[in-house]
Parts: structure tokens; C-alpha cells; sequence
């Protein structure tokens, strides 16, 4: 394991998490044999969201030593804000945040440093490009509703991106202090506000395809989610206008 010097970090990784028991203690066990193979420093954030099982225990049980902080929310305030108070905490020079599933394996952000070294500051993965790797489908009618979704970011509030919605999405030291404390939503409808952002702040993002694999244990209910978020579409078309495109696809 590769421990940082004077709480400096090469990369930290941000986890939301909302009563993930069950599946958070492999996923920071793949996490830590991942990343203690790098030659880098490194830490791992966990964000609990106002859990109500076990998720702070099992954390804890993670045997990651001081390379794993735990922080806690002691309600539950939605995915936006859980990701917002990690990357307040990070130390790395480069932040992550992933999925509490790990839908997309935590290897494919090899694909991404390329694109940080071109100059880029934000790098998000993507389900929706040609050479994506859906490797586990959701259900038809919630990939329909996915692409729905997108159809309306682009139109609305963020053009040029396909999918703003996978959860595995990094960024610069630079592009974390200038998005996140700008970010005003919690649900999760955050991911667009958050791109939006770093389009309004002139910061060059990178959309780059991955594997992914769905989970069925999802915590998104569809109907109560998809209606928040078109409110939240639409109060974000109200703060943005039309921005230049900034987004370059790999």
C-alpha cells in the first residue's frame, strides 16, 4: 500500500453511500488490491449518507488503515450532496468519485489519466458513446428513460454530452475548487449542474467511454427521481444559458 507524505495525495476517491452494507464492504476490498498496486499515493473517501444500516461499521471493517476516512451525514440529503462533502475533503491532486457498485470496474480509469495529461480537467465516463461497454443492461424502459433524459440535458441545459449520468467522473485539484463549491443541488440531478459548471468556468472535460454493468440493486426509484429531476432541469435552464461547447468525446 502506498502511503502519502504530509496528507498529500496523488488521487483520492470519493464514495457515496446510502445503506450499501451488503455490497461496501467488497467494493473497498477491490478498491484497496486496485490501488495498492500503483506506484501513486492515494486515499479513499467514504461519504454515508444518513445510512440507516451498518454501511459506517462496515467501513470501518475495511482494514484500509489511514488510506479510508469515513464521513457521515447524520440524515439523509441525496447523492449531490453526498459527493460535494467528499470532494470538500479530498487532499489528491486528482479526484474521483464512483459508484458504491462499482457498475463501472474501477480499472477503467486507466482511461483517463491520457486525457488529464492532454491538458484536460474534467474527464467523465460515458454509457452513451459508440465504443461504450454495456456489459449488464437495465430494464428497457429505464434505458428509454435514460436516453429521454439526456435527449433533454442536451437541449436544455448541457449540449455535447451523452451521458451525464454514469457515476465515475474525475477531476483536477484546479477543476474541484472551482465546481463544487458552486453546486446547489443534492439530488441527482447534481451530475448536470456539476458539468454546467465546469462548462460556465471555461474548464475542458473529456467524455470517454467505459464498461459498465448494472447493478439491480439500485436506490434510484424511477418515477419520484425522474420528476425531481425534470424540476431540476428546469431550474438549471433558468442559471444557464446557452454555453460554448467545451466537451471533447474519446
Amino acid at each position: 500500500m502506498v502511503m502519502a507524505q504530509e496528507d498529500f495525495y496523488r488521487l483520492s476517491i470519493v464514495i457515496p453511500v446510502y445503506n450499501e452494507e451488503q455490497r461496501l464492504g467488497p467494493t473497498l476490498t477491490r478498491l484497496g488490491e486496485y490501488l495498492s498496486g500503483k506506484p501513486y499515493t492515494w486515499e479513499l473517501i467514504v461519504v454515508d449518507d444518513g445510512s440507516r444500516d451498518r454501511s459506517v461499521e462496515v467501513a470501518g471493517q475495511a482494514g484500509l488503515g489511514e488510506a479510508l476516512r469515513v464521513v457521515e451525514h447524520k440524515v439523509n440529503r441525496g447523492k449531490g450532496a453526498a459527493v460535494r462533502t467528499g470532494m470538500a475533503a479530498v487532499r489528491g491532486q486528482f479526484a474521483l468519485f464512483s459508484d458504491s457498485d462499482l457498475s463501472t470496474p474501477i480499472e477503467e480509469i486507466e482511461k483517463f489519466w491520457p486525457w488529464f495529461e492532454e491538458g484536460y480537467d474534467v474527464v467523465i465516463g460515458s454509457r452513451g458513446l459508440s465504443t461504450s461497454q454495456i456489459e449488464v443492461h437495465q430494464s428497457l424502459h429505464r434505458e428509454w428513460m435514460g436516453r429521454f433524459f439526456n435527449v433533454l440535458v442536451r437541449a436544455l441545459v448541457v449540449p455535447g454530452i451523452h451521458d451525464t449520468q454514469c457515476g465515475f467522473k474525475m477531476f483536477t485539484q484546479r477543476a474541484v475548487e472551482r465546481i463544487f463549491p458552486r453546486l446547489q443541488l443534492e439530488g441527482w440531478a447534481f451530475d448536470v449542474e456539476l458539468l454546467a459548471v465546469a462548462q460556465q468556468q471555461g474548464l475542458r472535460t473529456a467524455e470517454v467511454p467505459v464498461r459498465w454493468v448494472n447493478s439491480p440493486d439500485t436506490r434510484v426509484r424511477t418515477f419520484r427521481a425522474s420528476s425531481q429531476m425534470l424540476c431540476d432541469l428546469l431550474r438549471l435552464r433558468r442559471r444557464f444559458r446557452s454555453r460554448p461547447q467545451a466537451v471533447s468525446n474519446g
